[in-house]
């Protein structure tokens, strides 16, 4: 039990920058936008986020300018895709090239360097240990000893649920993708809603991106290494709903945070060890879709 705990402890960790950016991108999901730009706003977040933390030493500067780097780079992308009509797919591929590259521009411009920007002169982030909770085996490593963005993540997945089900916006979000004519039939403009969902995919990656940098200390280029591809997976394989979004969050997480635990392993390929969060990734996409056929034959 003892040698579980870290993994689980270390799972939630992880997961945190994919429930996060999921968390986004259900929004666009279910105005009918497959938004694959997920990946560049998470890098977005997390550079600006480190930035900010360099020149100011304030968390809250580095959250603000994340969430607005991730915002612009949204508000783009929804201006060329909502407004001047380009392909939203080559958009998003668009917009991840931009922010990969333009990310390696400005640490060159600012920190002369084109490879790792380390925060050498500010405290790591505090974890929040819950009384009563935090000495309970399995309960603790899950739900105590965190940093204030894992308990952020909950509380947004949560609002999302709230937004989404149980208000007349989420009610006019859903209604986009397949009853877009009946919302214009009302007077109500689904680009408008779109709009709002995609600056609100842009909001919760820029908080996911400062955490990726924030809680490793550092920002490494292309330092997302596929998680905003992992968190569109995480949509489907939920089912397109906050609890289905929590649940696979966490099977990657833990996946992840297994494959860190068993790289001491010998019997088994360091290569196959590293692989295996986005071996499931794959099966996970393989399982979508036969999912997803046998309901469209029923």
């Amino acid at each position: 039990m003892k040698n579980i705990l870290p993994v689980l402890h270390s799972a939630v960790t992880i997961m945190t920058p994919l429930l996060l950016a999921a968390a986004g991108g259900l929004f666009t999901e279910l105005t009918g936008i497959l938004n694959i730009a997920l990946e560049g706003l998470l890098l977005a977040g997390a550079f600006a986020a480190i930035a900010a933390a360099y020149y100011t030493g304030s968390y809250a500067a580095a959250l603000a300018l994340a969430i607005l780097a991730s915002l612009a780079v949204s508000a783009l992308l929804a201006f060329s895709t909502l407004k001047l009509r380009s392909n939203m797919f080559i958009a998003g591929l668009a917009a991840n090239l931009l922010a990969g590259g333009l990310t390696i521009v400005l640490s060159h411009r600012f920190f002369n360097t084109r490879g790792i920007i380390v925060l050498r002169d500010i405290d790591n982030l505090k974890t929040i240990n819950i009384p009563f909770v935090k000495n309970i085996p399995v309960a603790g490593a899950l739900f105590s000893g965190h940093s204030v963005y894992v308990y952020a993540s909950w509380f947004l997945l949560f609002a999302a649920w709230v937004v989404i089900y149980r208000t007349p916006f989420g009610y006019r979000l859903r209604a986009c993708d397949k009853h877009s004519t009946a919302l214009v039939s009302l007077g109500i403009r689904p680009d408008s809603y779109r709009w709002a969902a995609l600056l609100v995919s842009g909001f919760c990656c820029g908080i996911g991106g400062a955490f990726l940098s924030l809680n490793l200390g550092a920002f490494v280029p292309n330092m997302t290494a596929g998680k905003g591809w992992i968190a569109l997976v995480v949509i489907f394989l939920g089912g397109r709903r906050p609890l289905g979004l929590l649940a696979a969050a966490f099977a990657f997480g833990l996946a992840d945070a297994f494959s860190n635990y068993a790289q001491g392993a010998n019997m088994v390929p360091a290569d196959f060890i590293l692989a295996m969060p986005y071996l499931l990734t794959f099966l996970a996409m393989v399982l979508v879709s036969i999912l997803a056929k046998r309901k469209n034959q029923a």
